[in-house]
């Protein structure tokens, strides 16, 4: 397959948010491509009516295009082997036809076996603990009788005619030659009796014809694969290379779950993880570059990806690690970058007009890991939080309530004088009146900082916080602070 040029593809079904085992699959397809120059298409595999949720189509879209893999072929970019919707292929007969195709050479057959008759199959097996496989009933019928029950409009299915001994191998990339015992494998249903295909050879079909290279999957489907090559070998097709991937579980090695709350590309990003890190984050859930190096922009991926290094073992979806390497994106990012992504969220607690959020927004660039964090940096803006006088203690600024109460007494009237009270000036005033008093510029900041803020972190110092806030509402705490130092004191 090496003069072969690469194509790979993701094949969703339209059922709802992007799961992260789904988007990995899409990731890796799509860097397997691009690192061979290949070309990657997008195939939406909606014939289970059933499962198919409104409006899921354009999530896969938008995640797609959030993520930057974009397709080079698909229901909206023609490459000649559409439709690349599975319900339109249906509608031209393209899987009925390819199913009586194996009925001619007797790798399929008619299956015209009630519920009835199949559920007690089905309980028989259940009652010996065996696995449920199908009996081959129909496939002694002649043509003859099939042709009359055809005739008759009697319901049907097509099954694959698989054998009953001996044993089915093939190669998989990652986890190299499995065999299977064919009497573990059923007579799957290829076409069912509403004349849809099933997912299984809607796929080979598929990705036949649409002349895929490397098909990446779960390695859920490492068990069902052998249906896949005897279906392949049963057509006289080539065999497609198969990268199956590890399992992904949570911190606790449980398969993930709506209820973790990070099952999906959205989730992640209503938890306020960016999509360059999600990217990089799930190329690692099962794949490694061959170093230390954990930061990849998708273009340093595609250069770096061999599917050759995924490993077999379950991949843990490491929260602590992830909220590391988002903070890194943020801190990446330049401050007028992250204010734009930053500012609805510093809209829901910073009401106050009057307040320069471009100014806000720099200070907490280094101290955010998620965006949803900013919030509760930024409250004390509105309004003072509720705090103990404990906060003006700090051994390493020579500071304690007393000092601090002598501090802000000294401050306020200065701060009253103030003219200028930008940032700069207030820097320049302060510190020299700090070397006037002979006191340490802890003893002066810290309390400064203290009364200002109401909190033992934040973004940014004394005279960030005084810039921002403005006189009128700085002197407001500032006295505050007094009050309530003298009061507690006292007592």
């Amino acid at each position: 397959m090496s003069n072969v040029k690469i194509r790979t593809r993701y094949a969703p079904s339209p059922t709802g948010r992007m799961h992260v085992g789904n988007l990995r699959t899409a990731l890796y397809a799509f860097l397997i491509a691009k690192h061979e120059d290949g070309d990657f298409l997008l195939r939406i595999e909606d014939t289970d009516r059933e499962r198919y949720v409104e409006g899921a189509n354009e999530i896969i879209y938008k995640t797609l295009e959030k993520t930057g893999l974009i397709h080079d072929e698909g229901p909206d970019k023609d490459g000649g082997v559409g439709p690349y919707v599975q319900s339109e292929r249906q509608a031209t007969g393209i899987y009925l036809d390819h199913a009586k195709m194996l009925v001619e050479k007797g790798e399929a057959y008619y299956c015209f076996c009630e519920k009835d008759r199949l559920e007690g199959l089905r309980e028989k097996a259940e009652e010996k603990k065996e696995t449920f496989r199908y009996d081959k009933h129909c496939m002694d019928l002649s043509k003859e009788e099939v042709a009359e029950k055809l005739a008759a409009g009697i319901p049907y299915v097509i099954r694959q005619n698989n054998p009953i001994e001996g044993s089915t191998s093939f190669e998989d990339v990652i986890f190299g030659t499995i065999t299977v015992d064919n009497r573990e494998l059923d007579d799957m249903i290829l076409i069912k009796s509403d004349g849809y295909p099933t997912y299984n050879f809607a796929n080979v079909v598929d990705d036949h014809l649409m002349k895929i290279t490397h098909v990446v999957r779960g390695n859920e489907y490492l068990s069902s694969s052998p249906k896949y090559n005897r279906l392949y070998e049963a057509f006289g097709w080539d065999v497609p290379v198969y990268v199956h991937c590890p399992l992904i579980t949570d911190e606790h090695h449980k398969k993930l779950s709506k209820r973790c709350g990070h099952a999906s590309y959205e989730d992640l990003v209503e938890q306020g993880f960016i999509a360059e890190a999600i990217v990089n984050f799930v190329a690692l859930l099962g794949w490694s570059p061959g170093s230390n190096e954990e930061i990849f922009s998708l273009d340093e991926l595609i250069k770096a990806f061999d599917y050759t290094n995924i490993n077999k073992s379950p991949a843990v979806f490491d929260m602590s690690k992830f909220r590391w390497m988002n903070g890194e994106y943020i801190k990446g990012m330049s401050d007028e970058d992250f204010h734009a992504i930053a500012l609805p969220y510093m809209k829901e607690v910073i009401t106050n007009e009057a307040l320069d959020l471009k100014k806000i927004s720099p200070m907490i660039k280094s101290r955010v890991e998620v965006l949803t964090d900013i919030p509760v940096h930024l409250d004390f803006f509105m309004a003072l939080p509720d705090y103990s006088i404990d906060l003006y203690n700090h051994k390493k600024m020579k500071t304690n309530p007393e000092v601090a109460l002598e501090s802000l007494e000294k401050l306020l009237p200065m701060l009253t004088e103030q003219d200028n009270f930008d940032k700069d000036s207030l820097h320049t005033s302060i510190m020299a009146f700090v070397k006037e008093l002979g006191i340490k510029n802890g003893q002066m900041l810290w309390p400064m900082r203290t009364a200002l803020s109401g909190k033992a972190m934040t973004p940014g110092g004394a005279f960030d916080l005084a810039d921002i806030l403005g006189k009128e509402e700085c002197i407001k705490r500032i006295e505050y602070g007094i009050d309530k130092l003298r009061n507690e004191l006292a007592q």
